[in-house]
């Protein structure tokens, strides 16, 4: 299966719970980590939840 490469570009400093859990089931918690993840549905809805914080690569 294909894999996409996600990195985290905004702080989860004064986000909701839901969006931190989110950043943290796509394997980021910091600043500027990245994550190779398969590219499935479930994934690319956790990034859009999230899509002003992180940055797909590929």
């Amino acid at each position: 299966m294909a894999k996409i490469t996600i990195k985290q570009t905004g702080s989860p400093i004064r986000r909701t719970a839901n969006q931190r859990a989110t950043l943290i089931g796509l394997g980021l918690n910091k600043m500027h980590k990245v994550s190779e993840l398969e590219d499935t549905p479930e994934t690319r809805g956790m990034i859009r939840a999230v899509r002003h914080m992180v940055e797909v690569q590929s």
